[in-house]
């Protein structure tokens, strides 16, 4: 079975490791109460995951618009290759829109994103709590969605490992 490029396979659980981190950081850094030391870092920690996230998502985008995917496996019906194809699609656009509304987010806030401690990132527009109302839960929300896609894309992988038996994880497997 034909498998994907080691740099495709690099990118792709390099990039899932740091969704999984910055998610749970997510949930443990917004559950600390009052404004702590502990808890200004582990936002900034959130957001050097989310821009590595985007940086990572535009390269394996790249990546990915330049090499043809390994084919399906000849056993999945033509409804479960478009579902695949569509589901990897919506990852992409989540691993966009994730860490680009928490940008956004941060920035109506008021906050500077200052990447690694090293380089800030330029504001797009000047503080806003009326654009803060609104950002904060569609950052949350996007981040949940995020979260189904990324369940439901293991579920299939694993579907497809110990019930279909159809190889079709060993393409992703370094």
């Amino acid at each position: 079975m034909e498998r994907y490029t080691r740099t495709a396979i690099a990118l792709h659980w390099l990039i899932a490791l740091l969704i999984v981190a910055a998610f749970i950081l997510g949930l443990v850094m917004t559950d600390i109460p009052g404004l702590t030391p502990t808890k200004l870092k582990y936002y900034s920690w959130h957001k050097w995951m989310g821009i590595t996230v985007l940086a990572l998502a535009a390269g394996r985008l790249l990546w990915r618009l330049k090499q043809q995917p390994p084919a399906f496996p000849r056993s999945m019906s033509q409804s479960q290759v478009k579902a695949a194809e569509a589901g990897h699609w919506f990852l992409y656009f989540l691993m966009f829109a994730v860490p680009i509304s928490g940008y956004l987010y941060t920035t109506a806030a008021g906050v500077p994103v200052v990447y690694l401690g090293l380089f800030k990132i330029p504001s797009l527009f000047e503080a806003s709590p009326a654009l803060k109302a609104i950002l904060k839960p569609v950052h949350y929300w996007l981040n949940m969605l995020l979260a189904a896609v990324v369940i439901g894309h293991v579920g299939a992988a694993l579907k497809h490992q110990f019930i279909d038996k159809d190889g079709l994880l060993k393409r992703m497997l370094p």
